[in-house]
């Protein structure tokens, strides 16, 4: 199974000592790749404590200034949310991305994303992600710190990788190629692009069209060849509108 293929990202995180943990869980659930997007102190003394056995990992990880950088390349971003928010993408609890996490893991780079410890994941992060995942706590006390919340995740993904289930599973899945983040964002900037053109955006009064449009992409996730067939068309579409 590739599971150096799977990424823990963590953004911002304020507690060096919360990376040293979420470094520990990971080598205790067999995970190596680790990306901090902006970290605020790193390399730290307490970072490296609260790894352990686990320092390899840390020495390992990916320093990158945006979550774009993260996972520019990754078919499959999984955010995770204790907050409902106003567009939200569809909801896995820990059991089921952790399978999602596998099965897409075997043709290339996916990524389970977490959030700054005060805040969470920003929305416009989260319009990232094909889902949204949580796990559910006491309504009076959701939050869980976001380390114990990565030992959840690696957990969960240690259990299906070593779970016969899942054979089948990837199996089915794989002649599915699908886009890179990078891919999809490029075909969004398309589609705005053309949709602007034509009049049915205004590029300076766009309200929720494009958010909507995302969340349909999202839904329906096209394979990475009907990505393409798709921009051929928005291409066309282009050359004939600018004849006129």
């Amino acid at each position: 199974m590739n599971l150096h293929n799977i990424r823990i990202v963590m953004d911002q995180t304020y507690h060096p000592g919360n990376i040293g943990a979420a470094a520990r869980a990971m080598k205790n659930m067999g995970l190596s790749s680790l990306y901090l997007v902006n970290p605020r102190m790193f390399p730290n003394e307490e970072a490296s404590s609260r790894a352990a056995g686990a320092l390899d990992i840390l020495e390992q990880a990916t320093v990158v200034q945006s979550f774009e950088e993260a996972i520019h390349d990754c078919s499959l971003v999984i955010g995770t949310s204790a907050r409902s928010r106003t567009y939200p993408r569809p909801v896995l609890n820990a059991k089921e991305s952790a399978e999602k996490l596998i099965t897409e893991a075997q043709q290339g780079p996916v990524a389970i994303l977490f959030g700054r410890e005060r805040m969470g994941l920003s929305s416009q992060q989260l319009e990232a992600c094909q889902y949204h995942t949580e796990i559910p706590a006491d309504p009076e006390y959701p939050v869980l710190n976001v380390s114990a919340a990565i030992q959840i995740f690696c957990y969960e993904i240690w259990q299906a990788n070593n779970s016969n289930s899942m054979q089948v599973k990837i199996a089915a899945n794989e002649k599915a190629c699908y886009p890179t983040h990078q891919e999809t964002e490029s075909l969004y900037q398309h589609l705005e692009e053309v949709l602007t053109e034509t009049n049915f955006l205004f590029k300076n009064h766009q309200g929720e069209a494009m958010t909507r449009i995302k969340r349909l992409v999202n839904r329906v996730r096209p394979e990475q060849k009907e990505v393409r067939m798709i921009r051929g068309a928005l291409s066309a579409i282009q050359k004939a509108v600018r004849k006129d």
